[in-house]
């Protein structure tokens, strides 16, 4: 599960981790960085149009024209079904790369959840993988939006969550990105090259990051349990 990211860093700066090797980047994200991004805002993610790398805005949350009125809308899709009739689309056509500095989960039983801020050990920008539906504004935002694909939090993550999000190295990011790979190929990708828990590090925040609005720095930073 991913339902909140730290995205604290400027488009440049998600564009400059990815080391791209081609053309010259195009900048059409304004969104601000955010330590406590939430679905249903817009936010920064990448793709590749004509083999140039284009960050740009969209909407967290998707949810097909036909299926309105029958699924809820999605912030995230599981791996192991993005070969289904849903799902299959964008795949094909509208993988992605959400950026950023970490992300949000939440532990504990319901009304005192305590949420933990995931990073790489590095902390280093890391590259989420995506599917997208990309193109001109509909009737409802989600039929042109984002959702981060999630896998089995495998071992040592299974603390923190059951689920996390497919986390790529910048290498393997610009191959998820690639419109010639083939879907079959891409999900294979995702399955395979994902980094696995021992790259990643994650410590209590405040509770303070479960509501929708607040900002700031100290909504990432270590606590202390107990203090919040």
């Amino acid at each position: 599960m991913c339902g909140r990211l730290d995205q604290n860093h400027t488009a440049v700066e998600y564009v400059a981790a990815m080391h791209w090797p081609h053309a010259n980047p195009i900048f059409g994200s304004q969104a601000a960085p955010s330590f406590n991004a939430a679905p249903g805002t817009y936010r920064p993610l990448m793709r590749v149009v004509d083999n140039q790398l284009v960050i740009e805005d969209l909407f967290w949350g998707y949810r097909a024209a036909w299926a309105a009125g029958k699924v809820p809308i999605a912030i995230n899709a599981r791996l192991e079904k993005l070969g289904n009739r849903y799902w299959s689309p964008l795949l094909k056509a509208g993988r992605a790369i959400v950026p950023a500095a970490g992300w949000y989960e939440w532990t504990g039983e319901k009304g005192r959840k305590q949420p933990w801020h995931v990073h790489l050990k590095t902390r280093e920008p890391l590259f989420m993988a995506a599917v997208a539906a990309f193109g001109p504004f509909r009737e409802h935002a989600a039929e042109s939006g984002f959702v981060i694909v999630t896998a089995d939090a495998e071992g040592g993550m299974v603390d923190v969550h059951d689920r996390r999000p497919v986390v790529l190295s910048a290498q393997d990011a610009a191959l998820w990105l690639d419109p010639a790979l083939p879907s079959g190929q891409a999900g294979q990708l995702a399955r395979s090259a994902a980094l696995g828990p021992d790259a990643f590090a994650w410590h209590p925040v405040s509770k303070q990051v479960g509501r929708a609005g607040n900002e700031g720095a100290h909504l990432a930073a270590q606590l202390e349990l107990g203090l919040d």
